[in-house]
């Protein structure tokens, strides 16, 4: 029985341990994408985790859909991302960037071109953005033609080789939470008649043929990939075609040897049960909400090998020492999940830093 505190071989890395830190967009980069000044100082701080998976990070301009996002697509951006890999590594832990297309789920005053966001189909989300105004309709978005959907590919691809001359360990492919790749799952976002739409095997195409891009590009095994099978967020609405989709989906990814499959749970046993027989690699899995006393049981029982979270690492940078101690936890401050100063974003207090005081 394996436990969180063994290592474990991801890839081609050797993790310390199987907790890992969840993407968490915080909106705090600079205006052209390029991290924050602290951002170095936010994700050192928790490189006790095995693996940090980074805030979900645009692959190009049309990737962009909240304010104040990081991109991986200019020199800019590899220059700001180097001294955060710096930092992880000089604490001994790795770094996956997140590749995250936000496709529809974008408005134009958070791009630096200001356009539509652009998706499998000209169907609007029917929900809100924040943005420098305040809470906004997100507009109907453009339809990729399909020589674009290649190119965004392609976009996947380079802004992966971006990742790793940044120093990064790896990319992990965010195929969940309503943004793009699993746009091209829904039948409420895709209504697509060429290949990419249609049959479950066109709508998973898109994820595929970006999996094996990114794998040509920098190698399967720094190549990872996130989903959410059966998550209904912002319009979203898989089908009853949904569980057969992530089968097939899957099954197909698993013949790429990624490095991890992270799965973002939304509750359905019998197909987290079906994933886990189909996927002969390793697996991640975030339950989110997940409590304290519930840490470890994937792990344990052989479901996941190994476990993400979310808040509980954002809000606790000693999160592995507080698990292994089973010491109180601090607190997640809300109000300080987007944008902001260093308040609630690097001034969580250690358990040194609280029996000091």
């Amino acid at each position: 029985m394996n436990t969180l505190f063994d290592s474990v071989r991801v890839g081609r890395h050797a993790l310390r341990n199987r907790l890992v830190m969840a993407p968490m967009t915080r909106s705090r980069a600079q205006f052209d994408g390029t991290p924050g000044e602290l951002a170095a100082t936010y994700y050192a701080q928790r490189a006790s985790v095995g693996l940090i998976v980074t805030e979900g990070t645009q692959p190009s301009a049309d990737g962009q859909g909240y304010m104040s996002t990081p991109g991986i697509y200019t020199d800019a951006h590899v220059a700001g991302w180097k001294p955060v890999a710096d930092a992880v590594h000089a604490q001994g832990g790795r770094l996956f960037i997140q590749l995250m297309h936000a496709g529809r789920m974008s408005h134009p005053d958070n791009t630096p071109h200001h356009r539509a966001g652009v998706a499998p189909s000209a169907i609007a989300p029917g929900s809100g953005m924040f943005t420098a105004k305040g809470m906004q309709d997100i507009p109907v978005p453009r339809a990729l033609s399909t020589d674009e959907v290649r190119r965004t590919v392609d976009d996947f691809a380079q802004a992966a080789r971006r990742a790793i001359e940044a120093g990064a360990d790896g990319v992990e492919i965010h195929g969940a939470n309503a943004y793009l790749v699993q746009q091209f799952f829904a039948p409420s976002a895709n209504q697509r008649t060429d290949e990419y739409g249609g049959p479950i095997e066109n709508r998973a195409r898109f994820a595929i043929e970006v999996a094996t891009a990114i794998a040509k590009e920098i190698g399967a095994d720094r190549t990872a990939i996130r989903l959410s099978p059966g998550m209904s967020l912002w319009g979203i609405d898989e089908g009853a075609e949904g569980p057969a989709l992530h089968r097939y989906l899957v099954s197909e990814l698993d013949k790429l040897g990624l490095a991890y499959l992270h799965l973002a749970h939304q509750g359905d046993e019998p197909l987290l049960a079906e994933i886990r027989a189909r996927w002969n690699g390793t697996l991640m899995l975030n339950r989110a909400g997940r409590p304290r006393d519930q840490v470890g049981d994937d792990v344990a029982s052989g479901v996941a090998d190994l476990e993400s979270y979310g808040a509980m690492v954002l809000a606790n940078p000693d999160f592995v020492e507080r698990i292994k101690t089973n010491a109180p936890m601090n607190a997640p401050r809300r109000e300080g999940f987007f944008g902001g100063t260093a308040q609630f974003y690097t001034d969580y207090p250690t358990l040194d830093a609280a029996l000091a005081v």
